[in-house]
């Protein structure tokens, strides 16, 4: 499972402008001082931070990887599964709400959520939410998140 490389070059300072205002709460991940680059891939187009892959893009729009994730305080869009659940999302299951017990209660449909264990507090996998914050908790039925990137998938073992 090997990313196929088509390009790797220096991102322009307008672009990283707008990658940085895409993530949002988690543009912390590309500090003022780091050297940034774009990978194009042959599926998606990853951001290089230091050489180390920390936001993917995915029709053009900006989400934190795991590697990312991990380097950062997770205070809003998480979603916290029991340990139950962990097994199935180290596969890349989509999060489905009976094993949510928490989640930031500010979460929309279509927003970017990390998705966390409750023992650990550790980042499992990168979605894209199905239904709200409090709904995910309350439903004890269906899927509550698209699962984008998660442990062990090509992007978390990527060595450049």
């Amino acid at each position: 499972m090997n990313v196929k490389v088509r390009k790797r070059y220096h991102l322009k300072k307008k672009k990283l402008r707008e990658i940085k205002e895409g993530l949002g709460d988690y543009a912390g991940i590309i500090p003022d001082r780091a050297t940034v680059e774009i990978l194009e891939t042959d599926d998606e187009n990853l951001i290089l931070v230091d050489g180390r892959p920390m936001v993917m893009l995915i029709d053009d729009k900006p989400f934190p990887t795991l590697k990312g994730a991990l380097g950062t305080e997770i205070e809003k869009g998480y979603v916290v599964v029991d340990m139950g659940a962990v097994r199935f999302l180290a596969n890349g299951a989509d999060v489905m709400s009976p094993g949510i017990v928490d989640a930031d209660p500010m979460i929309g449909e279509n927003d970017t959520v990390i998705v966390v264990d409750e023992k650990h507090r550790k980042p499992l996998a990168v979605g894209i939410s199905l239904m709200s914050g409090p709904e995910m908790v309350e439903k004890d039925s269906g899927k509550a998140v698209k699962t984008i990137h998660y442990i062990g998938d090509r992007i978390w073992n990527l060595e450049v």
